[in-house]
């Protein structure tokens, strides 16, 4: 089984989710004609890390994203992995990832679990509490969410439970692109999965971001990556590399977690 991935590489318009929205939907259309079969946004893609207007911007229940995502996915009938957005809840504002199937269902939503003080994150945002499995075509996949990468067990517990391959979604600064890269390629090898991550690209008020975003084959080879500027990343996934990596090296039968 092949899948074909379309990395959304888009420069986001700060605090403009309507502007936003008219950006994914042309993004997403650009997919569409490039045969994707899955396409993956950005971290927080609709409000970027305008977090202090998050309450007057954020979206309620993520009922309109939700709504969004599904009416672009039914009608191109393509699986959306909706980057991340901040959702209002009545506990608070989680960044969230939604991922909806080709047929516009809801498949899975995400809640960043880990939450990143440098960018002050914890000051407005609550942490997640669940985890961030899905399927899609009876492959298990798993979300996670920028800071989320720099916790390897975090994604070592999705991978043992049969994740295939590994969706990142981000807002990642230029000056730690060297462990952007680096992060990314190592959680490939070690969890013998594809690794798929978007970042975001051009800058706000406070952060120039990385772009360069990447597929990753389970081996740790770069299928494609993307420079700094906005593109539209491709790449196909091969699920007969993952098979072909854990039997030849067989990390998973040699595991020892009592240990650990």
């Amino acid at each position: 089984m092949k899948w074909k991935i379309a990395c959304i590489q888009m420069d986001i318009a700060f605090g403009q989710p309507d502007i936003n929205y008219q950006l994914a939907e042309q993004w997403v259309e650009k997919a569409v004609n490039a045969s994707a079969d899955i396409v993956i946004l950005p971290e927080l893609w609709t409000t970027g890390y305008d977090l202090t207007r998050l309450n007057e911007i954020g979206d309620e229940e993520a009922e309109k994203t939700i709504g969004f995502i599904k009416n672009m996915a039914r009608k191109h009938q393509i699986h959306i992995v909706g980057g991340s957005i901040a959702k209002k809840t009545h506990k608070g504002i989680y960044n969230t990832m939604i991922i909806i199937d080709k047929n516009g269902n809801l498949v899975k939503e995400y809640d960043k679990l880990h939450l990143f003080q440098l960018m002050d994150e914890h000051h407005f945002l609550q942490p997640g509490e669940n985890d961030g499995l899905f399927t899609l075509d009876d492959k298990i996949c798993a979300g996670f969410i920028c800071y989320d990468i720099r916790f390897p067990e975090w994604q070592r517990a999705h991978s043992a439970r049969g994740a295939e391959v590994l969706f990142v979604t981000a807002e990642w600064p230029k000056p730690r692109l060297d462990h952007w890269r680096t992060l990314l390629i190592s959680r490939a090898i070690e969890n013998q999965a594809y690794v798929v991550a978007v970042n975001r690209s051009g800058s706000d008020v406070n952060n120039v971001f990385a772009g360069h975003s990447m597929i990753i084959d389970p081996w740790g080879r770069i299928v494609s990556e993307a420079g700094e500027e906005s593109e539209l990343l491709t790449g196909t996934l091969d699920f007969t590399e993952v098979s072909s990596a854990r039997s030849k090296i067989p990390v998973f039968e040699d595991r020892r977690p009592d240990y650990y």
